[in-house]
């Protein structure tokens, strides 16, 4: 019998296992999650992109009818002015205007006072329709339909008066006012 060298001279073999690296592949769960995901991420964003465009189109009927409204409130102050309070209906007038217009009724209304305290005028105006004629940014050209009762010291209760005009409207800092006053036939 042969005796074998020192086992501590053997050299034990390992199982040699080479591996092989694994290439990534979707499984039919992983290609439904990644469908999911991508639909799931093209619905936010659709829903994203629908809510700003809400939002957006909210915010400019907002302004539309600001717009309206300014002239609206400009026209009445226009038209509403009673001999007894001419110097306040007037101030309303001016705090309610801007630019030129501003400008031009301010040089010219101590002059309108005095003629509606001599003839003892009062006048009442009233909206009858209303409506954005155009709008470029911040300012807007608003048609408006007004009925004025007037009556004067020493005359005959007249009737009333239909008048259309044209209002420009703008923002400013400090809101919406009027920029200018036309009337139309």
């Amino acid at each position: 019998m042969a005796i074998d060298a020192d086992p501590s001279d053997r050299k034990l073999e390992e199982p040699t296992t080479e591996r092989t690296p694994v290439e990534p592949s979707f499984t039919g769960v992983g290609r439904a999650a990644a469908v999911s995901l991508a639909i799931l991420v093209a619905i936010a964003g659709l829903t994203g992109w629908w809510g700003y465009r809400a939002y957006e189109s909210r915010q400019e009927q907002l302004q539309r009818n600001l717009f309206v409204q300014t002239a609206r409130q400009g026209a009445l102050n226009l038209t509403t002015i009673d001999y007894t309070e001419a110097e306040a209906n007037v101030l309303r007038i001016i705090d309610s205007a801007t630019g030129t217009f501003r400008d031009d009724f301010e040089k010219r209304s101590q002059p309108f006072i005095d003629v509606v305290k001599q003839a003892q005028s009062k006048s009442q105006g009233s909206i009858t329709e209303a409506c954005l004629e155009s709008q470029a940014g911040d300012t807007a050209q608003v048609l408006v339909a007004v009925t004025v009762n007037t009556s004067m010291a020493g005359v005959t209760e007249e009737q009333p008066r239909a008048w259309r005009m044209r209002i420009a409207v703008q923002q400013v800092d400090d809101g919406v006012k009027v920029s200018n006053v036309e009337f139309v036939p």
